[in-house]
């Protein structure tokens, strides 16, 4: 054994024992620790023990003067720490009100001076209990809410908000609006006072907006920051709708910092946002809203109810940083509480300006949003406005879909029909390039065919990527339609959530609870496509690595995994696509009883040869450069060898 082995020996040896050294003296720690505090914890337990035995042996009249002495005491502690003129208000009982509108009933309490539910009046808001649809929908659950300002205690030690204080409320009425104005006496020559105004206008725009102005009086000093309000809003939103699954993905802070309007990230992290002009605790077809005319600050975040079956939908926190003149002392804000619908919110304005609300509205990104907003809604819209049922309309903007890409579906037919029709040339082209080297021969020949009979790859492709917008944009605008909320075709009792029509009373990994017929016959009908499809290209395929792969995925895993990703969807998207694919091979059965395969292939072999492109000439250039590349590797190759 050399000097290096032994000396690598020792080392090993000594770090071996010294870990275990420090381990030991760590578990020794750990275990003092834990003594000391299980010590602590009994002898806590043995003083409480002593007090209760000590207070049983006190008789009534010691036990009375005993809590007379805690109550003072308490008293005392609460005087020292909010002043008598606030300690009065924390003390007093609060009292509720209420004031409506045609769309909203706004409850409120005098316990912080807040909003604590708005009720939607509009009969189609109703929300799923127990099953059914039996109650109006609520924007919040009052026993949760907090809404207040942040103060500073007279010593300076901690801090509370407005509302755990009462405000002395007045109602009054001026033209078209109802007034509730409740003022919280901070001391003798400071108040704080929030102004509510709900509007009875007939619009619905203008009714679901609330206006709230804050009015100060020298309340800089009991301010934790003599230069800003700090307002916490806390709310959690009831479980409103039948799928908890898709509700709880679409239920988010939204916000809107320089014109663009973005969202929390899903994980619920804490996020700063800066310069924004409004934000909104969103649920999947209502939303809460505070608004203001400059840009605020804010810290927000949001907790899911951590699983299906609690009593709400996600509890909402945020603490908004408004700004503070001191020469100021009215400032002006708006809350919105009301539906997702794309008519009431685009008209939504503040200060005279529009607020961009209706971006709430998941329709898509810019292209998808775009087909949507100026092509998809407003036909939904005409439809719904001749009174048809939302089963005929969905009917009759399926058939109008199919009509308008129905030229992107006859050219993409065609295409594989080319393809289809050549196949004899291109079998001949496989047969004189079985090698695998040389396939660049091969492609450089059969790209020859395609330029000299007229045919572009790329032409079956093409129409199906300029149809991706479209069906995308189908598939946005259906779970976010609030028309079809609650309204009912054949078996499916709501659109907008799944028809189920068997429940198991168990979960299925990667498929649910229940059978959703809809998205059961939007699978059959896609497995009906893919076959049909498949058949007809089967002799472009054939032969070809891969076609059984081909095969599975195209016609049994892709409608399998639509049945399963679309089961709790939407019944009303599902049967859109049903519709859609049932078309679809209608209108694939016509063109292919109309198009002879004989006279395209007569017609190909007969048609004169156009001038090459520059985008051929170049394609063709550069697999003739990689042939000669992989003829140069293969000699080099052979060289070695």
């Amino acid at each position: 054994m050399d000097k290096k082995t032994i000396i690598g020996l020792v080392l090993m040896v000594a770090v071996f024992v010294g870990f275990s050294f420090y381990e030991s003296r760590q578990a020794e720690k750990q275990q003092e620790m834990r003594r000391i505090e299980n010590e602590a914890k009994q002898a806590l337990i043995n003083q409480q023990k002593a007090e209760r035995e000590k207070v049983a042996q006190l008789s009534p009249e010691e036990r009375a003067e005993r809590d007379s002495l805690e109550l003072a005491r308490l008293a005392n502690a609460e005087l020292y720490k909010y002043g008598e003129q606030l300690k009065a208000a924390h003390d007093a009982q609060g009292q509720t009100l209420s004031v409506s509108n045609d769309v909203i009933k706004v409850d409120f309490t005098t316990k912080g001076g807040k909003i604590a539910n708005v009720t939607l009046l509009d009969p189609r808001y109703t929300r799923y209990a127990d099953g059914e649809r039996t109650e109006q929908v609520e924007m919040m659950q009052p026993e949760h809410e907090v809404f207040g300002i942040e103060l500073k205690s007279q010593n300076e030690n901690s801090t509370f908000l407005s509302d755990e204080f009462t405000f002395d409320v007045e109602q009054s009425k001026v033209e078209n609006a109802d007034v509730v104005r409740m003022t919280l006496n901070l001391s003798e020559d400071s108040a704080l006072t929030y102004v509510y105004k709900i509007y009875s206008t007939g619009n619905p725009s203008r009714d679901y907006l609330i206006d709230f102005d804050i009015e100060q009086k020298n309340i800089a000093k009991h301010l934790t920051s003599g230069e800003e309000l700090k307002l916490t809003w806390l709310s959690r939103s009831n479980k409103n709708e039948r799928s908890y699954q898709n509700e709880n993905m679409a239920t988010n802070i939204i916000y809107c910092e320089e014109a663009d309007v973005d969202e929390l990230d899903l994980s619920g992290e804490k996020e700063h946002l800066e310069n924004i002009s409004w934000i909104a605790y969103k649920q999947q077809y209502f939303t809460s809203a505070f608004i203001s005319n400059d840009n605020l600050v804010a810290d927000a975040e949001f907790k899911n109810s951590t699983k299906e079956g609690k009593d709400f939908m996600k509890a909402f926190s945020s603490t908004i940083t408004l700004p503070l003149a001191k020469d100021k002392s009215t400032y002006n804000y708006a809350f919105y509480y009301g539906p997702n619908d794309l008519k009431v919110m685009e008209d939504v304005e503040f200060g005279d300006k529009d607020v961009e609300l209706d971006e709430i509205i998941p329709l898509g990104g810019w292209l998808i949003g775009w087909v949507n907003r100026y092509g998809t809604v407003p036909i939904f819209q005409w439809l719904s406005n001749h009174g048809l049922s939302f089963g005929l309309i969905i009917l009759i903007l399926t058939i109008i879909v199919k009509l308008v890409i129905l030229p992107l579906t006859y050219k993409s037919y065609m295409s594989t029909a080319k393809m289809r029709a050549v196949r004899p040339e291109i079998e001949e082209i496989a047969k004189k390039y079985p090698n695998p080297d040389d396939a660049m021969k091969k492609q450089q020949a059969t790209m020859e065919l395609y330029q000299k009979v007229g045919i572009n790859p790329m032409g079956g492709c093409l129409p199906l990527l300029i149809q991706m917008p479209i069906l995308w944009a189908m598939f946005r605008f259906f779970p976010a339609s609030i028309e079809l909320r609650g309204e009912g075709f054949l078996w499916a009792n709501d659109l907008s959530s799944y028809d189920s029509v068997l429940d198991f009373g168990f979960n299925i990994p990667f498929y649910g609870n229940h059978i959703s017929l809809f998205a059961l016959l939007m699978a059959v009908a896609l497995f009906g496509y893919s076959f049909i499809s498949y058949k007809q290209q089967a002799a472009t395929t054939a032969g070809q690595p891969g076609a059984g792969m081909m095969k599975f995925m195209m016609v049994y895993f892709m409608p399998l995994m639509m049945l399963c990703f679309m089961n709790s969807y939407a019944s009303g998207l599902c049967y859109y696509y049903f519709l859609s694919q049932m078309f679809t091979m209608l209108i694939m059965f016509i063109i292919r009883r109309t198009v002879d395969d004989d006279k395209v292939r007569a017609k190909l072999l007969t048609r004169k040869p156009k001038k090459k492109s520059k985008f051929q000439e170049r394609y063709e250039e550069a697999l003739r450069q990689q042939q000669e590349q992989i003829t140069i590797n293969r000699e080099q190759r052979r060289q070695r060898h």
